[in-house]
């Protein structure tokens, strides 16, 4: 069906344009255009704001259902429609450290629902090969390093599913390192204890992103500047941060924006959206919903509550950012991110047409498909 989104201020990605009406057929931009052809249908977006659909890297749960536990078609359909539901239309579902078996089970799950659902653009594996003293709600007997055997299974069966893999890098050895970069799967250093001197010799291998900027990391120091300061100092490295007040310092996260300029992302890591679910009990993980985040037992963070809307909207009023920059720090800064901005993150002919609709004070929010 062709479609004609027409009285929408649109963000591309790289620019704001007025008094243009976005193409699509068939799930694709066809143009950017003054003037709509016959026989496209009318989507008005009165006067509202249209941007290419958010993009999550690491979602763990839907409204109910968390993926690391069920690993089913089920617990990511309830992932995505609560991501559709607040205007994120690609997800990278997150499974946490995890045994063997239960890594390559949650391949296939992505797998098969990849080719249902192209919302669902692969896997974020966040362990299990991180630094135990860095794991946070992470369980620690599942924590290891790995064999060069799984570690060739697990990229030989995810080498089309898994587009990042959280790791701490000092749990493996440069030859595994190395066949890891030459997979093609993103990288990111995370739950880690890297020096500053450790991390930029990794980033120079060519890893270009992290996990949750300041969370489970060494942080700068005036003598030390650890992972943080790395990150800080070096130009081509992607931050993602957790901008919910609570996983950072709204403080720390101006001093991220200043410093990382368009390499500063954002991300949920939602344990759920919504904030419909207020206890999780599981064996691997047992949170609750308290003041509006998830923590354990202990006190430690479970993961965040927030969805993407939320952190752009945040993004706008904590680090004082304009509306574009915080529309790109969760659509085309992620998709280059993440080496996918050659069909998503921006309006552009070729690209998908899917999209989000939004209200200046962001307020309003809905998912549109063309």
């Amino acid at each position: 069906m062709a479609q004609a989104i027409i009285n929408a201020t649109v963000f591309t990605g790289s620019e704001v344009l007025k008094n243009v009406a976005v193409l699509t057929r068939h799930g694709k931009i066809l143009d950017i255009t003054a003037h709509v052809p016959e026989g496209f249908a009318i989507v008005d977006a009165a006067g509202k704001n249209v941007a290419p659909a958010f993009i999550d890297i690491q979602p763990n749960g839907g409204y109910d259902l968390y993926f690391s536990k069920e690993l089913s078609a089920a617990a990511l359909q309830d992932m995505y429609q609560a991501s559709i539901d607040h205007g994120t239309g690609y997800i990278l579902p997150t499974l946490i450290s995890s045994g063997f078996e239960t890594i390559l089970k949650g391949i296939e799950v992505v797998k098969s629902f990849m080719q249902q659902q192209p919302g669902v653009l692969g896997m974020h594996l966040e362990g299990p090969f991180i630094n135990v003293d860095k794991r946070g709600a992470h369980p620690a007997a599942i924590i290891r390093k790995p064999t060069d055997e799984e570690l060739k299974q697990i990229i030989d069966s995810g080498k089309d599913v898994i587009k990042i893999i959280t790791i701490a890098p000092e749990c493996f050895t440069d030859d595994q390192l190395q066949l890891l970069l030459d997979s093609g799967i993103n990288i990111a250093i995370g739950h880690t204890a890297v020096t500053y001197e450790q991390a930029q010799y990794y980033f120079s291998k060519g890893i270009q992103l992290v996990t949750h900027l300041y969370n489970a990391m060494n942080q700068m120091g005036h003598r030390e500047c650890g992972l943080v300061g790395a990150i800080f100092d070096n130009e081509s490295v992607y931050a993602p941060v957790i901008l919910d007040g609570g996983h950072c310092h709204y403080a720390a996260a101006r001093v991220a924006y200043k410093q990382k300029g368009d390499k500063l992302i954002l991300l949920s890591d939602a344990a759920f959206l919504g904030r419909k679910k207020q206890v999780f009990d599981w064996e691997n993980l047992s949170i609750k919903m308290v003041d509006g985040y998830y923590r354990d037992g202990a006190g430690n963070l479970g993961g965040a509550a927030i969805s993407m809307i939320d952190a752009v909207k945040n993004a706008r009023t904590h680090l004082h950012a304009t509306l574009q920059e915080a529309i790109e720090m969760a659509t085309s800064r992620v998709a280059k991110a993440i080496k996918m901005d050659d069909r998503i993150g921006f309006i552009q002919p070729g690209y998908d047409a899917r999209f989000v609709l939004f209200d200046d004070e962001l307020d309003s929010v809905a998912f549109i498909e063309g």
